[in-house]
C-alpha cells in the first residue's frame, strides 16, 4: 500500500461510484457493502472532495440518498451526480420532446420536461417495464422520425444486488440501436462529458482526481479515458477470472483493453495508506 499511497500525490477529490462499491441494491433496499460506511466517513474526514457519481436509473436523486442514509452514509443530494437530472437539462437546452422508457422509481426527475408529441427517446433501467409492448412502442416512436434521437441513461450490462446479478440497460439500448439502425447518445458513465460534469461540481483537474468503482468498463475505462486515475473493487460486478465464472467476468483479464491503476478487495481499504 505504500508504493500506491506515493501514487496517490497531488489527488484532491475523490469520485465514488454506488452500486456495487458502497451497496447493493435488493429486498428492503438492499444492503451496504462491508466496510463502506466507514470508508465514507473516512474520506470525508479527510482534505479530499468527495462527489458520488451513479449511473442509478431506478431511483431519484432524492430517493437513492434516502437510502443511503438510512443504510448509515454520510451523503447529501447536492453531492451525487446522476444521469436523469443530467439528460433534463440536455433535453431542454435542445428543445426535445422524449417519449420515457423509465422506471417509475425516476419518472417523477422528468416531472418538468414536455412529453407530448415526442420527436426522441429516452430509455433507462426500466426492470419490469422492459416488457416486448415497451420496447416496441419505443422502437415505434423512433422509426417515425425523420432525424431518431435515443439517450440511454447509462450502457452497463449488468448491475449486482442482494438476490444476483440483474441486466442492466445497456442490452435493451443496444437492441434498439440494432433496429433502428441508429447510435444511442448515453448520458452516464462512461460518457465523457459525465465525468467532466462531476470534475465541474468537486472543482478539481481530471489529473487530481480518482474515480473508485466494480466496473472495469464503465467506472474505470470511462474514467480514464478523461485522464483520471481509477481504482477497481472486488465487490459488486467484479467477478474473478475462472471457468465457473467465465461468462460472467468482469475483472481485468476480461477486458484487457482496459487495465485499472490499482485493486482493492473492499472499499474499507480506501486510502489507508
Amino acid at each position: 500500500m505504500a508504493a500506491w499511497g506515493e501514487r496517490l500525490a497531488g489527488v484532491r477529490g475523490v469520485l465514488l461510484d454506488i452500486s456495487g462499491v458502497l451497496y447493493d441494491g435488493g429486498e428492503g433496499g438492499g444492503a451496504a457493502i462491508a466496510g463502506s460506511v466507514e470508508a465514507v466517513a473516512r474520506l470525508k474526514r479527510s482534505r479530499l472532495k468527495v462527489r458520488f457519481c451513479t449511473n442509478e436509473s431506478q431511483k431519484s436523486r432524492g430517493d437513492l440518498v434516502r437510502l443511503l442514509r438510512r443504510l448509515g452514509f454520510d451523503i447529501s443530494e447536492g453531492e451525487v451526480t446522476a444521469p436523469a437530472p443530467a439528460t433534463c437539462l440536455i433535453l431542454k437546452e435542445r428543445g426535445l420532446r422524449p417519449h420515457l422508457l423509465v422506471h417509475d422509481g425516476v419518472r417523477s426527475e422528468f416531472g418538468q420536461i414536455d412529453t407530448s408529441n415526442p420527436n426522441c427517446v429516452v430509455i433507462a433501467d426500466a426492470g419490469e417495464d422492459f416488457s416486448y409492448q415497451n420496447m416496441n412502442k419505443a422502437f415505434q416512436v423512433l422509426m417515425e422520425l425523420e432525424k431518431p434521437i435515443l439517450f440511454s441513461l447509462g450502457k452497463g450490462r449488468y448491475y449486482k444486488e442482494t438476490s444476483g446479478l440483474m441486466l442492466d440497460v445497456g442490452p435493451y439500448m443496444k437492441a434498439l440501436e440494432y433496429a433502428c439502425g441508429i447510435e444511442a447518445e448515453v448520458v452516464g458513465k462512461p460518457s465523457p462529458e459525465f465525468f467532466k460534469s462531476a470534475l465541474r461540481e468537486m472543482g478539481v483537474d481530471a489529473s487530481q482526481a480518482v474515480m473508485i468503482g466494480d466496473d472495469i468498463v464503465g467506472d474505470v475505462g470511462g474514467a480514464q479515458r478523461c485522464g483520471i486515475r481509477a481504482l477497481q473493487v472486488r465487490t459488486g460486478k467484479f467477478r474473478k477470472t475462472g471457468k465457473r465464472k467465465r461468462r460472467v467476468n468482469l475483472g481485468p483479464a476480461h477486458y484487457p483493453e482496459v487495465t485499472s491503476d490499482n485493486i482493492w478487495g473492499s472499499p474499507f481499504q480506501m486510502f489507508r495508506v
